[in-house]
């Protein structure tokens, strides 16, 4: 499995607003954050094709999701002419059967789309082809408590050990653990995937940023795989994987 270069790992640099920042992944792929501050009601003024939107909105989501939601879909339709040459007016956003964001009314084969948001933060990534995932979070202590759903055994041991030695980081470094992991989930984009037995990560450094390695079971197969990681604001934490086509 090839993995992706070295320089995706770098960290993103600002923008012009409303977008926060914008990073190439590679010349055919790139990751975009939003800082999110805007009503429901900005969101649905600036958003292409809002009248479909409305009907694809989630019933249940609340003002706060809605503006998550919709501050999604608003990042990949800026994400968008960073790629393609052709006016991305048409596009639309939906989920397939098992919840994965695609984008569809292109004229050409759509490109690769992963979305997540957290608190204030939505992050994106779009490419031409390939896979992709990503994945940010909140810092805080749920993904410790629920650390023994997610990781391995293995895996629980060593991050027991880190916490250890570096207790005001704990949540940090559990909440690392579980978005790469989101992320790897993504990249599989199968359902029923057991994150503690298919989904496993390899030992790594604790930094600012860095790289974790992982691997993918599935279909009695093992795929190896590379995840970036940063903190975008403080109490933040997100992470990424793009592999193109080889």
């Amino acid at each position: 499995m090839r993995l992706p270069n070295l320089y995706a790992c770098r960290l993103p640099t600002p923008p012009a607003m409303p977008l926060h920042t914008l990073q190439r992944l590679s010349p055919t792929a790139v990751l975009g954050l939003w800082h999110l501050t805007e009503t429901p009601a900005e969101l649905w003024a600036a958003l292409p094709q809002a009248a479909i939107y409305q009907t694809l909105m989630p019933a249940a989501a609340d003002a706060g999701r809605q503006a998550q939601w919709l501050a999604g879909r608003a990042l990949a339709h800026r994400l968008l002419p960073e790629l393609i040459n052709q006016p991305p007016g048409g596009a639309v956003v939906r989920n397939d059967e098992t919840g994965r964001p695609w984008l569809s009314g292109l004229d050409a084969e759509p490109p690769v789309l992963s979305l997540s948001h957290s608190g204030a933060w939505v992050a994106a990534v779009v490419a031409q082809s390939g896979r992709a995932g990503i994945d940010v979070e909140m810092i805080r202590d749920k993904a410790q408590r629920l650390a023994p759903r997610f990781l391995s055994a293995a895996e629980y041991a060593e991050a027991g050990l880190a916490a250890q030695a570096a207790p005001a980081h704990a949540n940090a470094h559990y909440t690392r653990l579980w978005s790469a992991k989101e992320t790897l989930y993504k990249l599989a984009a199968q359902r029923g995937i057991i994150f503690r037995e298919q989904l496993l990560l390899s030992s790594f450094v604790a930094e600012e940023s860095g790289e974790i390695p992982a691997t993918l079971v599935r279909n009695g197969t093992q795929t190896r795989h590379c995840i970036c990681y940063y903190q975008p604001a403080p109490g933040y934490v997100l992470t990424y994987c793009h592999e193109p086509n080889p």
